[in-house]
């Protein structure tokens, strides 16, 4: 039975992924052995379950009906079997989390390693992208996102810093020569560096100063995936390239070292740090129940 359940979480892998090299990836295993789980299925089970081409593999409808029933069959068993955890002296397993990467790059850090060193049987798989995916469809416990992106009928328990704001600034090469605007709708005549999300497209730039909120949406020679390239948009200002706004945490070692100088620093816009959410119709398994009961106890929440 071990080996057919490992079959079956196997599908489900590389359904959820769309690919083998992918699926493997994701699991730590290989696409040959995949392949070899899903190939005894098939023949179990006396159906094709995915079309496969050099270029896509793709349920078929017998997939797809398999998926449908077994997702949340498995789930299931997951949690009957997470039960027993609560007759250990600490709990076990693996706590999957999507965030966006400003929350793996500013707000875990300061987490993950006092968590793990207080629950060494747990194991964190932690993936990292800023384009809002469904936890539940990528088979996540959890996920980290800010309010206006906290997808609906979840419970949300704030993590990490709860103010944040968003910095601009610039190399003081640039600003001395093209001068330091006063007003954020000088930036439009600045080479800014832009920011864009895949689902909706790029970013505009927010201010408010004295009751006045604005919108800007800049121009520039640079634009990068929000998240995982934004690190390029930050060298290419150091470099002189153009005007960056992005978290204040994240230029701060920047801004120290003088590399990048603030400008339009009144108008910088205050907002909410982000959330811990999941799904509160799902039994909640150990790993993330002591996830959540170790940052509800520690000091950063209220910082």
């Amino acid at each position: 039975m071990n080996s057919e359940l490992g079959d079956l979480h196997a599908f489900l892998a590389i359904a959820k992924a769309g690919g083998f090299r992918e699926a493997a990836r994701v699991t730590d295993s290989s696409a040959s052995r995949l392949s070899d789980a899903v190939r005894r299925l098939e023949t179990s089970l006396g159906v094709r379950l995915f079309h496969r081409t050099t270029r896509s593999v793709v349920l078929t409808d017998a997939g797809v009906m398999l998926r449908q029933r077994l997702q949340p069959a498995l789930q299931e068993v997951e949690a009957a079997l997470d039960v027993v955890n609560v007759f250990r002296d600490k709990p076990a397993g693996t706590l999957r989390l999507n965030v966006p990467v400003s929350a793996a790059r500013l707000v875990l850090p300061s987490i993950v390693p006092a968590f793990l060193a207080q629950y060494p049987d747990i194991h964190l798989d932690i993936v990292a992208n800023s384009d809002a995916s469904n936890i539940i469809e990528g088979g996540f416990d959890a996920g980290i996102r800010y309010d206006e992106m906290l997808e609906q009928d979840m419970i949300a328990i704030p993590i990490g810093p709860r103010r944040q704001r968003a910095a601009t600034a610039a190399a003081p090469a640039l600003l001395d020569r093209l001068g330091r605007p006063t007003h954020p709708r000088q930036l439009l005549d600045f080479p800014c560096l832009n920011g864009r999300f895949s689902r909706s497209g790029i970013v505009p730039w927010e201010f408010a100063h004295q009751g006045e909120q604005l919108s800007i949406a800049v121009n520039g020679p640079l634009t990068v995936n929000v998240g995982a390239a934004m690190e390029l948009s930050v060298q290419a200002a150091v470099a002189g390239t153009g005007v960056v706004n992005l978290f204040e945490q994240w230029l701060e070692p920047y801004l120290q070292s003088g590399q990048l100088e603030p400008i339009l620093e009144p108008w910088w816009q205050w907002f909410s740090g982000p959330f811990l959410y999941y799904s509160g119709r799902q039994f909640v398994p150990a790993p993330l129940r002591a996830f959540i009961d170790f940052i509800k106890t520690e000091p950063w929440l209220a910082a």
